[in-house]
């Protein structure tokens, strides 16, 4: 294991404010995510199903929850079927959980083997009212693929129609949606293994460097730092490739005079970290790339002073896009009378900044919530102002990761450097050590 062990009570305190949510006479069934083939006998690095792993901690294939708590007998209350080890797995893939290792990690008393479940299931779904399944409602998801789960819902359905079907993905964003101090332990962990490999960048990145090989300093300094690598695909881009808001291609050479964005985090133990940095290629900020950059600084200060209790996301934008305006007249980009005329859509504003200034962080990047909630003490956000002007080959971000305080906001990124002249300075000294 990479990373220091979870405590089970961390997962067990989830399943108890689960169970507080449902119905009576209900049954819960989560399934572990599959995994995904790529051609001939491939397959995709293994990636957990993040309702199972916040109810579980178990990062296995072919797992499944079942929780039903108004069970007459209690043992049936709780059980955790799991893949059972035999030789030929033992062999090429290494040994699964055992029963015990289930039994030490989630905390469930009742452990079972995963061919187990189809018979548990026809003997005790009859016997509940409600059955609780999960889908991925993220607003943004696109799911073209078919999951474990939603192959059950399906089979669950034809077998018993005549059930109460539950949606269990609005539980689960609602008590996903505040962290607990165990999961802020491991966000502030990727959060400081990501200060590492940005520290490490400053002494890199110069001149004739490629944008792959800033990705893979980070991924050194990520793994070897008991990360299983990017939270998420790393975006490198110098120049106008910058400006392109999902730039994965990292292919180019970062060249003299440039600035280099570089929206890159580290995953510690699952929890995810969301890091933007914009540095110039050679050290030294123009003055054109410094009004720029210092403008986006502003706007980030700005935000994070907005994204408290109670503000409502829809309103945060638009304050966000308020300060935006005036950053963007500034600059010259479009004149105080034209940003007045321009309409309440802000389609001078959106030309330069057209994403959204936070989202939720927790163990997806971008984690579940409930649509339009406030803002609200214990929930982690990125804040990440952007100016992108394709015209001049020029795009600036910086992003941190806060947790939102009741008289402030903790910056769990507050370590890793921002300011432009400590930039500056970091690069120069790693020239020094490097030349």
């Amino acid at each position: 294991m990479r990373y220091d062990p979870i405590s089970p009570e961390f997962f067990v305190q989830n399943r108890g404010n689960l169970r507080a949510l449902l119905k009576p006479s209900s049954i819960v069934i989560v399934h572990a995510n599959d995994i995904y083939p790529t051609n001939a006998d491939g397959t995709m690095p293994f990636k957990q199903n993040s309702d199972l792993f916040y109810l579980t901690g178990v990062d296995q294939e072919e797992t499944t929850l079942v929780l039903m708590p108004d069970a007459h007998d209690p043992k049936e209350r709780e059980i955790l079927f799991v893949k059972e080890t035999n030789e030929q797995i033992a062999i090429w893939e290494g040994e699964k959980l055992t029963k015990e290792q289930a039994r030490a990690a989630t905390g469930i008393e009742r452990i079972e083997w995963s061919h187990c479940l189809e018979s548990f299931l026809h003997r005790m779904v009859p016997q509940v009212e409600q059955v609780y399944l999960t889908t991925n409602e993220h607003l943004r998801a696109s799911v073209v693929v078919e999951t474990r789960n939603a192959r059950f819902i399906k089979d669950c359905q034809a077998r018993y129609p005549l059930h109460r079907y539950e949606r269990l993905a609005p539980l689960l964003h609602r008590l996903r949606i505040i962290k607990d101090k165990e999961e802020l332990k491991m966000i502030q962990r990727a959060c400081d293994i990501t200060e590492a490999g940005f520290r490490r960048l400053l002494g890199f990145i110069k001149p004739g460097v490629g944008e792959w090989e800033i990705e893979a300093e980070l991924l050194h300094e990520f793994v070897r730092r008991g990360s299983r690598g990017f939270a998420y695909a790393p975006i490198i881009g110098t120049g106008k490739n910058a400006c392109v808001l999902h730039y994965v291609e990292n292919d180019k050479i970062c060249r003299d005079g440039e600035l280099v964005l570089m929206d890159v985090a580290a995953e510690y133990a699952g929890w995810a970290s969301d890091l933007t940095r914009t540095v110039p290629v050679n050290g030294k900020f123009t003055k054109r790339q410094r009004q720029v950059y210092d403008s986006v600084l502003r706007v980030f200060r700005g935000a994070n002073e907005i994204l408290r209790p109670g503000n409502t996301p829809m309103d945060y934008q638009k304050q966000v896009i308020e300060m935006m305006e005036h950053e963007l007249v500034g600059l010259g980009l479009f004149t105080a009378k034209e940003a007045r005329e321009q309409g309440p859509d802000k389609a001078l504003v959106k030309k330069y900044f057209m994403h959204g200034t936070s989202h939720h962080l927790g163990l997806d990047v971008h984690d579940v919530s409930p649509p339009h909630e406030p803002f609200a003490e214990g929930m982690v956000f990125t804040i990440e102002p952007g100016i992108y002007i394709r015209e001049e080959a020029l795009g600036v971000r910086l992003e941190n990761d806060v947790v939102i305080g009741e008289s402030k906001n903790f910056d769990l990124m507050e370590k890793i450097p921002i300011e432009a002249e400590e930039i500056e300075a970091l690069m120069r000294q790693g020239a020094r050590k490097s030349s």
